[in-house]
């Protein structure tokens, strides 16, 4: 007879994962990728190490469960700045300004994020992250186009060529090994260049 598990083990099942997401979610932002073993995983989350194994087929696989779930909460907040503004041009501010002090304060789990080598498994979840924000900003370039807010253009290009920007300027002052800087300067730097860059009003 097959085993069906029950209620109760399958809500243990589901914080013994929750557990590891969490403890990998916590090394990533003290060491990055590095930090994350699997034997520093079990340890943080109080488990045995095999039984990591039970849960994910692999390290590479639990770390690309953990970008996902932590780039889609970047993501999610940005989004949520972005349709709270009104105007073209305060929707891409708050774009540029919540990315990137969101980014800043959380430097280390943003470089994780934006720019540490991965393996191809998590460099997927990499790609998908930077293709929902090039969407999220080519939908309000594209609105901003049809309202006569910006200048024509293609928008496509545009928001990749601000995502792009956007992520290359924090590269230097998100560095495990660069200085930090007082983000205001920075932050206000980037979004005048990419305001100017699509034509917006007032830039």
């Amino acid at each position: 007879m097959a085993y069906r598990p029950t209620a109760r083990t399958e809500a243990t099942r589901l914080a013994h994962r929750e557990r590891l997401l969490d403890a990998a979610r916590q090394l990533l932002a003290e060491g990055g990728y590095p930090a994350a073993s699997i034997s520093a995983l079990a340890r943080r989350a109080g488990v045995a190490t095999g039984s990591v194994y039970n849960h994910f087929a692999s390290k590479q696989e639990l770390l690309a469960a953990v970008f996902r779930h932590v780039a889609g909460h970047e993501l999610s907040a940005v989004r949520e700045a972005v349709q709270a503004r009104s105007g073209v041009t305060e929707q891409l501010r708050a774009l540029v300004e919540v990315f990137s002090y969101r980014a800043l304060r959380s430097p280390r789990t943003a470089w994780a994020l934006l720019a540490e080598p991965v393996d191809p498994l998590v460099e997927e979840e990499r790609l998908t992250y930077r293709r929902g924000y090039h969407v999220l900003a080519e939908t309000v370039i594209v609105a901003g186009i049809s309202s006569g807010e910006l200048p024509p253009q293609n928008a496509q290009l545009s928001a990749a060529a601000v995502i792009g920007a956007v992520g290359e300027a924090l590269l230097g002052p998100l560095s495990p090994v660069g200085a930090r800087t007082d983000p205001g300067p920075v932050v206000e730097s980037i979004t005048a260049l990419c305001l100017r860059a699509v034509g917006a009003e007032g830039a």
